[in-house]
């Protein structure tokens, strides 16, 4: 991943120097259980430990040296731990394969990066809730197929946003969940030359469950499902940036990105404000999304095992979390700048001359007792010419002009349909059902 896109904490995690700290863990704690069960003796766990304890820097480039020459890096860091250790290091690795170490590894990986993940939503919720709560009230216009259809809150769309958001956290839990499981079931997954019970002391000293039937690698289904979610997390991103980025759009300016002090939108134009965060954020959504079809077909391995899933996951397991970390951050603040236009708002509500409040009148006129069809051909004929005029015709005035209308409606019935306040009566339970 880019440095451009990456954030310290998620980016440590996929560091060599963490995940061969994962694999000594991993070993470590076997060895322990081993020990336990009397298939090794009970110093080698105690020098393994004893050498971890001195805090040792782990030399990454002479483990990269000896896996140029073995071509394989889990024989490469047993070899340079024994290096260190000692003779006692022999009892490493015992009724073990690779896929113990690597996959119980990703699994450690995945669930220390979802956590960072679980931290980042919780901050972006925060921050929907606040500009939601201080918007609940601040009128705008609603709009289907792009066009103006009826009168919304500010705040309803953002409590929206984290109604998807809060969701979204509940799929990564589970997620976490779903990964997080252990596998030190040997060649084949068959335990044959290792005790379960091995498998279940390395679990629980990593936090992780046992995976019930391991066949050497632990089944992608799990690991589908987890970037799955990231995908839908990242579509979510892309829903709320590409609604500012429309919000921001000169027509209609309701809402922007900060625009900085010192801050430049052009090399060419010196008035531009452009929505370049948002627009980042589509852009990295889709690099999100472009880990979840590759981990579906990582799913369909040769018999017990092949290793074709690992190249992929060397990619998307990095690329995925950091991405998705660095545009839950950059989303976050977005939300907490966004300047917010309430004049504007109510101007562009205003500007098709009260077409929004059609629907209300509609319904008015079938309550009189004309049809719906009439009713409906009634109001369109009159919303048409405010249409044509571009909002300089009135809907109201045209309405009570109309005999059709008033032969059924009195002037302030006609003008009671016209009442803002009306659309926004059940905000109030709308929150109650998204904020408890």
């Amino acid at each position: 991943m880019i440095p451009r896109y990456s954030r310290p904490d998620m980016t440590k995690i996929w560091e060599p120097e963490n995940r061969f700290k994962i694999w000594f863990e991993i070993e470590a704690h076997a060895t322990d259980a081993l020990a336990e069960l009397g298939v090794v003796p009970k110093s080698a766990a105690e020098a393994l430990w004893a050498w971890w304890a001195t805090n040792p820097a782990i030399d990454v480039a002479a483990i990269d040296a000896i896996e140029a020459v073995t071509k394989h890096d889990v024989i490469a860091f047993l070899t340079w731990v024994a290096e260190q250790v000692g003779d006692e290091a022999r009892f490493m690795h015992q009724g073990m394969t690779s896929s113990d170490v690597l996959d119980t590894c990703l699994a450690v990986q995945l669930t220390q990066a979802t956590d960072i993940l679980l931290a980042d939503m919780d901050a972006l919720l925060a921050a929907l809730k606040t500009r939601a709560m201080e918007h609940k009230f601040t009128p705008t216009i609603g709009r289907s197929h792009g066009i103006h259809a009826e009168p919304v809150t500010f705040g309803l769309k953002l409590a929206q946003a984290y109604a998807e958001f809060a969701r979204g956290r509940d799929r990564l839990v589970a997620a976490r969940a779903e990964i997080a499981t252990c596998a030190i079931s040997g060649a084949v997954g068959t335990f044959a030359n290792i005790d379960p019970k091995v498998e279940a002391h390395v679990a629980g000293k990593l936090g992780l469950s046992v995976e019930p039937v391991s066949t050497q690698v632990i089944p992608r289904d799990r690991h589908a499902i987890y970037f799955a979610i990231l995908g839908v997390i990242a579509s979510s991103i892309e829903r709320l940036a590409i609604e500012i980025r429309h919000l921001q759009r000169t027509e209609v300016l309701e809402a922007e990105e900060y625009f900085s002090p010192g801050q430049k939108g052009s090399s060419a134009m010196p008035h531009k404000r452009n929505p370049i965060l948002t627009e980042n954020l589509t852009g990295l959504a889709r690099m999100v999304r472009s880990a979840v079809t590759p981990a579906m077909e990582n799913v369909a391995l040769w018999h017990e095992r092949d290793i074709s899933h690992s190249s992929v996951e060397r990619y998307i397991g990095p690329d995925a979390t950091i991405t998705l970390d660095f545009a839950l951050g950059r989303l976050t603040g977005v939300v907490e700048k966004l300047l917010v236009y309430p004049a504007r708002m109510q101007k562009n509500l205003d500007r098709m001359g009260g077409l929004v409040h059609s629907q209300r009148v509609l319904l008015a006129l079938t309550q009189a007792g004309i049809s719906r069809e009439d009713s409906y051909a009634i109001v369109q004929r009159n919303a048409m010419k405010v249409w044509e005029s571009d909002g300089i015709l009135s809907l109201l005035e045209l309405l009570k002009a109309d005999p059709d209308v008033t032969a059924k409606m009195s002037a302030e019935e006609i003008e009671d349909r016209f009442n803002l306040d009306y659309h926004f009566k059940h905000v109030d339970t709308i929150f109650d059902r998204v904020f408890g």
